[in-house]
């Protein structure tokens, strides 16, 4: 027996990188493992090359755009009819963009990726989480959080846009969803924590970087973990007995830290989720007391 044994856990973006060797991880602990990609070839692939990792015959993949709203409500739809429960998510999916792009929904595609997809796709499976609790949900956000800054007159980069700035900011509103998300589960046995995975050597803004974020990738990659290291802090939330009831924490290298002091801004918190609700669709949750 292992500690994920009879334990279904979801990961988007697992088809590379972070989410790939969490998936892998996962896997070898004994998880039921669900794969997200957009992909469904490089999906099937990466099924069989867990499988065949692992030992692990339990690993299936769901295809989606997470990108797109009316894809992620799909993607839910199917976790709840194919899956009798659901242990652990792991929102991984992220992008970096140096050009502004619009989603088929008509919004800032590295806020609808990196904070909206996350934020939507949680919501619409809290219930399942919490039918099967102790669940967790696990939020790989970045230490860009630290600078980033929230636009709520702009948060669609409409009057500017910044690749970093856009960057930044998302992984800051991951960070204060895992805190919001946290005070709205206390007593359901669903707990939410976020990290930093550190800087990993991935295919991480190879589609459209700037030409400092170019010129630091070529440099420096020898350097940044691998994508197995990288991996550590996530599977460590995901499975760990140690961080069992731990909740509304950010972490790096397997260690609770501090964030951004603006991440523990509740008032813009609550702002966020409600704007984020807006944005999504969903109807409005009572702020939490």
């Amino acid at each position: 027996m292992t500690i994920m044994d009879g334990k279904t856990v979801l990961i988007t973006g697992a088809t590379h990188g972070i989410g790939r060797a969490t998936a892998m991880g996962l896997a070898e602990l004994g998880a039921h493992t669900v794969l997200v990609a957009r992909d469904a070839g490089k999906g099937q692939r990466t099924v069989e090359e867990i499988r065949a990792r692992t030992g692990n015959e339990n690993v299936d993949v769901l295809i989606a755009d997470l990108s797109a709203q009316s894809s992620v409500r799909h993607l839910a739809g199917q976790v709840q009819s194919r899956y009798p429960r659901l242990d652990v998510l792991v929102n991984n999916v992220g992008v970096f963009l140096a050009t502004r792009r619009v989603t088929a929904d008509g919004l800032e595609y590295t806020f609808a990726l990196n904070h909206l997809a996350p934020f939507l796709l949680t919501n619409l499976l809290l219930d399942m989480l919490k039918a099967s609790a102790p669940a967790r949900v696990v939020t790989v956000s970045s230490g860009a959080q630290q600078v980033g800054r929230l636009n709520f007159d702009d948060l669609q980069g409409e009057a500017g846009y910044s690749g970093q700035a856009a960057y930044n900011q998302s992984k800051l509103a991951n960070v204060m969803f895992c805190y919001s998300l946290a005070r709205r589960l206390d007593g359901t046995g669903v707990t939410s924590t976020v990290l930093h995975p550190g800087v990993v050597r991935t295919n991480f803004a190879k589609d459209d970087p700037t030409p400092v974020m170019r010129t630091i990738i070529t440099v420096f990659k020898p350097f940044f973990k691998s994508p197995e290291r990288g991996a550590e802090t996530p599977i460590y939330l995901a499975s760990s007995p140690d961080v069992e009831g731990v909740t509304g924490r950010y972490f790096v290298n397997k260690r609770a830290r501090k964030s951004s002091s603006r991440s523990y801004d509740e008032r813009a918190a609550e702002r966020l989720w409600q704007e984020s609700e807006r944005l999504v669709g969903l109807a409005s949750h009572p702020a939490a007391t």
